[in-house]
This record gives C-alpha cells, sequence and structure tokens, in this order.
C-alpha cells in the first residue's frame, strides 16, 4: 500500500506524474512531498510510486 494524503492506496509501480494527472491535480499549482522530501516539478515523470511511499500533495489557494 501507498499512503497518498492520509489515504491507503493500491499504486504501487505507477508513475508519480501520471498520477498526479489522472487525479485532476493542476500540476502548476501543487507541491509533491514523497517519504519527507520535495519532488523538484521537472523530476515528477522520472519517479515510480513504491510501496509503503508516503505521498503528500500539497495545492496553493490564493485568497485574502
Amino acid at each position: 500500500m501507498v499512503r497518498i494524503n492520509g489515504e491507503d492506496k493500491a499504486l504501487a509501480g505507477i508513475n508519480l506524474l501520471e498520477y498526479l494527472k489522472d487525479a485532476g491535480y493542476q500540476l502548476e499549482k501543487i507541491v509533491v512531498e514523497r517519504n519527507l522530501e520535495i519532488i523538484p516539478r521537472d523530476q515528477l515523470e522520472n519517479v515510480v510510486i513504491q510501496e509503503n511511499d508516503s505521498i503528500e500533495v500539497l495545492s496553493f489557494v490564493g485568497g485574502g
């Protein structure tokens, strides 16, 4: 299992960039942390989700 934003999911072996696109994230408005390390946006396509990964996807929202 993989934990994404606190939820367990069966996603091991899936490309992280493909997952983010399929999940509907706007890539220009997020930061991704994998196992306590920030993944640079230009490296997302090189990351394959591994068993026991912990991934947090943080979205930026404008407001005032």
